[in-house]
């Protein structure tokens, strides 16, 4: 049995259904599950000192692409709304490898780990030059972040009517297929998973009626998830009324893609009866903001959302896009254009956290993460608040305000990944060179 005590935190912020706030408080954890909560608990298990600390459970990731760490800051995307900025990647993204997917989730998720992130999905929907999900999968155990990659897919070509050109698309058998292959093979169901696989064809301009419907169709028989994106833009909500004569939730209802087990990205766009039907159906929604700001998106109506009772996470989104992988940063972006949108008492440090941390675990159906009680798994992030960002702060636990963008400690499944803000698990100059060099080859060669 592997035990370990997390010993007299000033602030534990639990998110359990009660959201209590302890201080001084313990955390044992046996065999990656949190076992016991209290203060001055004793124990024969090896103990990490977290006085002048808040500890939070760790933040959940609802939405990223990995690979695009090798495209951040392209100049003639700098500036692009989403379907120019698209066009402008594509052409890039073509020439790709298993190598370049291999290396970008490693950079992605390391990033993620030193923001307080446990829990990332992933959206890989190109496979070019022999690219295949499991090389995001391999990359993700390496680091040692628990991971729901998805099989994403694009299948209408430019010359079809739809976004991406006629290399990056693929024979939609083909892609049923390897959907087949990557469930069998990859998703495990149990609460203590480290990998979960989702369906996740691209978007609606990418794939056909028929795609969407059939891998809703195979993901239920399955037992996975689905995810894409929807409702990202006012040029996606245009594309949808003048392609299939009805907004984009309307839509998803007519192929099967609402629903607990079903989370869409973005959904800035939604209007009120689209987010009733959301609501009634429990279907979730990955919120974006720093993405949304970069393609000048809009804000999305997160407030909205949730009063209404739609499940809500939160993601980073592409690393082209966004063009960065801070999860704590992120759910500060969220909070603040809540504000601007709805005024200063929109969004509390608190509830934004409650989004990046439980919101997102259930949005990804892990509601044995995400929280810090009795018989959860021990995904915990530590933050030092005794350092430069947090000093003069009255509130330490309103981190989001006043507070590190990096984490001391970063435990998942009760495994160190980060400790004294290293990562654990790789090494990372070795990795940052890496990924360097590729870039710069890429670069030449286009």
């Amino acid at each position: 049995m592997t035990r370990l005590l997390l010993r007299g935190a000033d602030h534990l912020l639990t998110m359990d259904d009660a959201r209590r706030e302890l201080r001084g408080a313990d955390v044992l954890i046996e065999d990656g599950v949190i076992c016991e909560i209290g203060v001055g608990l004793q124990s024969g298990a090896a103990v990490v000192d977290t006085s002048g600390c808040v500890v939070t459970p760790g933040l959940v990731n609802t939405h990223h692409h990995l690979y695009q760490t090798l495209t951040r800051a392209v100049p003639a995307a700098q500036d692009a709304l989403l379907f120019g900025w698209l066009e402008t990647l594509y052409p890039i993204w073509s020439h790709v490898t298993p190598e370049h997917v291999f290396t970008s989730a490693q950079v992605g998720l390391a990033e993620l780990a030193l923001s307080g992130c446990t829990l990332s999905s992933d959206h890989l929907y190109l496979y070019p030059n022999g690219v295949r999900l499991e090389d995001t999968i391999h990359a993700a155990a390496e680091v040692g972040l628990r991971f729901q990659p998805t099989r994403g897919a694009m299948s209408i070509s430019r010359s079809a009517g739809g976004l991406p050109p006629d290399d990056l698309v693929e024979q939609e058998q083909d892609v049923l297929d390897d959907c087949i292959r990557v469930v069998d093979a990859f998703h495990d169901p149990s609460p203590g998973s480290m990998c979960r696989v989702g369906l996740a064809p691209c978007s609606p301009f990418s794939v056909s009626r028929d795609l969407m419907r059939q891998v809703a169709l195979l993901a239920r028989e399955k037992g996975v998830m689905l995810h894409t994106h929807l409702a990202e833009n006012d040029e996606d909500v245009a594309y949808s009324l003048e392609r299939f004569g009805c907004r984009p939730g309307r839509y998803a209802e007519e192929l099967g893609w609402v629903g607990r087990d079903v989370w869409h990205a973005h959904c800035v766009k939604l209007d009120a009866e689209e987010i009733a039907l959301f609501a009634r159906t429990g279907t979730g929604v990955a919120h974006c903001p720093c993405s949304n700001c970069r393609l000048g998106s809009g804000i999305a109506p997160v407030v909205a959302m949730r009063d209404a009772g739609v499940p809500v996470g939160l993601g980073v989104d592409g690393s082209a896009s966004n063009d960065a992988g801070n999860l704590v940063a992120e759910a500060r972006q969220a909070m603040l254009l809540q504000r601007v949108a709805q005024g200063a008492d929109a969004m509390s440090a608190r509830a934004a956290l409650e989004i990046a941390t439980r919101g997102g675990a259930d949005v990804l159906g892990r509601p044995e993460c995400g929280r810090i009680e009795v018989g959860a798994r021990a995904d915990i992030a530590i933050w030092d608040v005794s350092g430069l960002e947090t000093a003069g702060s009255w509130d330490p636990a309103a981190l989001l305000l006043a507070g590190p963008v990096t984490v001391r400690d970063l435990f998942v499944e009760g495994r160190a990944v980060v400790r004294d803000g290293e990562i654990t698990t790789l090494d990372l100059p070795a990795l940052i060179a890496r990924q360097s060099e590729m870039t710069r080859a890429l670069m030449e060669a286009l």
